[in-house]
């Protein structure tokens, strides 16, 4: 203890931090890297397969991810038409005199709005290429054991068939940018907060997914061999979304699948506390798909306060491109970020670049790229108008019109204690949920503390305090919730601290300096106790209840 007290941070962290590997799996993104590390790898959660042609068939990309509600019905257009009123009129957006035509009609020739030209031209516009889903034949080394199976191209035209063969697996960003006329499926093990599971992506292919592309980060860009995975420890850092059964498949994947020696679990907003150098927080987490928010209070999480939010940095993306068509400043390209990845990674680029919160009017003129056709990528120089109209989703997100998905299948919830079957919406009328589509998540069985269900509301009702990387966001945050406090209340200040590092690392650190601090290491789990006892609910029981209530932080 004396030495503890004496020596540098930095030294702790290399010192305790080598052998120690955190892991934050989200839906659109997997941070992984060393506790050592500063900064995780920050990968795209996904994977690629590919597909042996059936005679006759065109070869073409597939995305595993069946959605029930791709385009907004009449009535949640008509709320969405009003959201947006409400925030043109919040924001000082000038507007003309106009008609917006109905969903059946084509939009008028004008600019729906006049927006005044930013000055945000200088942002980064670089285009994406396609990936070649090509590999040339390489001597056999001793790790082939971990390279995928390769297959011969098809293609009895190419002159190089012979040395070039197709990947058999493709991960992260790359899978993202596969040409759609190339044969592969493209999968999402984890989807809005759980797993992605439906009738056509099983239990099983989730969990072979997961262990496929945890274990490549591991060997491709952590360098750990296999056979030394023992010497290793995980933190699994995860959000409070996840049910009892999903958190213990996941540490099987760990400790059984990937050969880990110890794993713990750490919550998301106890380690995004932590990671701000925080014990008392209202976190508030915005995902891509889901936006969490849980209070921390003397390092322990308080279960009541725990609220889902069915929106992330996706729907902003989808709301600026409803936006720019509204106005009619999106370029004539056949954009579908539904069905196209690379069009997806498009449109969060540029909301990322150009989106803020601000008053008055916000535009900027940019270069769009097309990615309609494959070998040459089409781009047009553009205004786009009302950029700060899909942030602001956040607090008005009726303007956001989020996708439906299915429940999982009835095989999901057999044998399975804490699974009941009967708080799952699995009637015929299943898919007629009036609150954005998200009926099948009501009632969504959980840890004691985990997210009851999905709330369709704004951040202001939801929560106290919070930070995103959204420009502007904070201090309409802050006024916004002060307003909302009742007078009788004694509260003169909400204040919405601005995150100490990268905000979309907060949680990976955390979770690195709680590993760290962690001396005793009494509630981590061990590979061999996992083999004997990991399919009862006791030892998981134990551990998450021990996270819970904040002991691992204290």
């Amino acid at each position: 203890m004396d030495y503890l007290k004496t020596v540098v941070p930095s030294q702790l962290l290399a010192e305790r931090g080598a052998n120690l590997v955190v892991i934050n799996p989200g839906s659109a993104n997997v941070r992984v890297g060393f506790a050592s590390q500063d900064v995780p790898f920050n990968i795209p959660h996904c994977i690629a397969r590919h597909i042996t042609q059936q005679e006759n068939d065109t070869p073409r990309l597939s995305v595993r991810d069946k959605k029930l509600n791709c385009l907004a019905t009449s009535s949640q257009n008509a709320e969405r038409e009003r959201a947006y009123d409400i925030i043109a009129s919040l924001l000082k957006i000038p507007f003309l005199d106009e008609e917006m035509p109905s969903t059946n009609q084509t939009l008028p020739p004008k600019m729906g709005r006049v927006d005044g030209l930013s000055s945000q031209q200088k942002k980064d516009e670089s285009k994406f290429t396609w990936t070649d889903v090509t590999e040339k034949n390489r001597p056999v080394d001793e790790d082939a054991d971990m390279t995928p199976p390769q297959r011969s191209s098809p293609d009895s035209n190419d002159t190089n068939s012979e040395e070039n063969k197709y990947k058999e697996i493709i991960f992260g960003e790359d899978a993202l940018k596969i040409p759609p006329s190339e044969s592969y499926c493209l999968s999402h093990p984890i989807r809005r907060g759980h797993f992605n599971i439906s009738q056509d992506y099983s239990l099983h292919q989730v969990l072979e997914d997961l262990r496929t592309i945890w274990n490549w980060i591991l060997t491709e860009k952590l360098h750990i061999n296999p056979r030394d995975r023992h010497l290793y420890s995980a933190i699994l850092v995860l959000g409070e979304t996840f049910d009892n059964r999903e958190i213990k498949e996941m540490l099987s994947i760990l400790l059984r699948d990937l050969g880990f020696s110890t794993a713990v679990i750490h919550q998301e907003a106890l380690a995004a506390a932590f990671g701000n150098g925080l014990s008392t927080a209202c976190v508030v987490n915005i995902g891509a798909q889901v936006t969490q928010v849980v209070c921390v209070e003397d390092g322990v999480a308080l279960p009541h306060t725990a609220l889902a939010l069915p929106y992330g940095g996706d729907d902003i993306s989808r709301c600026l491109l409803w936006v720019q068509r509204r106005h009619r400043t999106w370029p004539n390209f056949q954009t579908d970020p539904v069905n196209k990845p690379i069009d997806m990674l498009m449109l969060n680029k540029t909301k990322e670049s150009y989106c803020q919160i601000r008053s008055g009017s916000s535009d900027a003129v940019i270069l769009v790229h097309s990615y309609e056709h494959e070998k040459s990528v089409g781009q047009q120089k553009t205004k786009l108008s009302a950029l700060n109209v899909p942030p602001m989703g956040l607090l008005y997100p009726r303007v956001l019109v989020p996708e439906e998905y299915p429940p999982p299948p009835r095989s999901w919830f057999q044998d399975y204690d804490d699974m009941l079957e009967d708080t799952w919406q699995t009637s015929d009328n299943l898919y007629s949920s009036g609150n954005g589509g998200y009926g099948m998540w009501d009632n969504y069985p959980m840890f004691p503390t985990r997210l009851k269900k999905f709330d369709n509301i704004g951040l202001v009702e939801a929560i106290v305090g919070g930070t995103a990387s959204t420009a502007g966001l904070a201090p309409v945050l802050e006024q916004r919730v002060l307003n909302t406090i009742p007078s009788n209340q004694p509260i003169e200040k909400a204040e919405v601290l601005q995150s100490r590092s990268y905000p979309l690392f907060v949680p990976w650190k955390g979770g690195v300096i709680l590993g760290i601090l962690d001396i005793g290491r009494d509630a981590w789990i061990h590979r061999e106790d996992w083999a004997k006892h990991g399919t009862g609910n006791e030892l998981l029981q134990h551990i998450t209840g021990r996270t819970e209530r904040g002991s691992l932080a204290k």
